[in-house]
């Protein structure tokens, strides 16, 4: 007997092996869109059972349209390319994986910043020319002593925490949302914001893209930070108020960026962060490891078939 029929708005993934065995045991038909556009998306999903997303978007009139959906799998930690609340109306579970990549994204956080602290990759293009020269990456600070702001207090920066300590650094974190037995069990001392933009040498960004955080780092935030001092994101791009930012690094306010994320994905190939000596840019990989993406599938699929076989999901989002 034929199963369910599952929709795929994309493949990201070099397989979708994980994924497939997670849901066989519905004996599902599975079918994958030509392309994120709405038409081709429908054109699969209209009377589809469940749909698995990554970067597609789904608004409202897409998901207006959707006659058997009864379940939304986002392969990833956030959902702010889905419109909840179109869901809810319709009567579909949503489900995403927020535990999928913490340890490689607090790993990439950490890498960043010891990268940004030595001037790695500074040191690295100076020596690829042919020169050996140590004065081109002075000065560089002891990390023991130092401070790491966290902001946010999530499951990555919580993963962040012990791996700063571990360098002799002090780390403080603002989150308004996270209990404070968090952070006495972390043995992080919490903060407000403002006292985090003045404290800390360096600030890691792991707060969700939301109205209220969009640009919060913005030209008055990056004026209270210690002159000098380096920012990390490996979150969201649009956390950060990108010309604020630059504007800063001009003027020599911000020391120095590690970025992961950025405003506009892929960068603009005339974006002014191109080209800084003080600037590291990755594209967007902190998520990345061959286990993580196992896990990222697995977890996802197999909420999506705990829904149809009338289930409870483990990982369910609510509007």
């Amino acid at each position: 007997m034929a199963g369910p029929v599952i929709a795929f708005t994309e493949n990201i993934f070099p397989t979708l092996d994980s994924a497939k065995a997670a849901l066989a045991r519905l004996n599902p038909t599975l079918r994958m869109a030509k392309s994120t556009s709405a038409e081709d998306i429908l054109e699969v999903a209209r009377d589809a059972d469940a749909i698995l997303v990554t970067y597609a978007k789904l608004p409202r009139d897409l998901i207006l349209q959707l006659t058997r959906c009864k379940a939304i799998g986002r392969f990833g930690l956030g959902v702010d390319n889905i419109d909840l609340p179109a869901c809810k109306e319709k009567g579909i579970a949503v489900n995403y994986v927020p535990d999928y990549c913490i340890r490689e994204v607090s790993d990439h956080a950490m890498a960043m910043l010891l990268a940004l602290i030595r001037k790695i990759p500074l040191s690295n293009k100076v020596v690829q020319a042919g020169r050996w020269e140590m004065p081109v990456v002075v000065p560089i600070r002891r990390i023991e002593g130092t401070v790491v702001g966290l902001l946010g207090f999530g499951n990555i920066p919580r993963l962040v925490a012990p791996k700063a300590k571990a360098f002799g650094m002090k780390v403080i974190a603002f989150d308004p949302y996270a209990k404070a037995d968090l952070f006495k069990t972390a043995g992080v001392e919490s903060v407000d914001f403002d006292t985090l933009l003045k404290t800390s040498d360096y600030i890691s960004v792991h707060a969700p893209h939301t109205p209220q955080t969009r640009g919060m780092m913005h030209a008055d935030a990056f004026a209270k930070m210690k002159k000098g001092a380096y920012i990390v994101n490996t979150a969201r791009g649009p956390l950060i108020d990108e010309p604020a930012l630059i504007a800063a690094l001009d003027s020599g306010q911000i020391g120095g960026a590690a970025l992961d994320v950025v405003a506009v994905e892929p960068l603009p190939k005339d974006s002014p962060l191109l080209g800084r000596d003080n600037v590291i840019l990755t594209p967007h990989t902190g998520f990345y490891s061959i286990e993580a993406l196992d896990e990222l599938q697995s977890k996802c699929a197999s909420d999506v078939a705990r829904v149809l076989s009338g289930e409870k999901a483990v990982y369910p989002i609510s509007a």
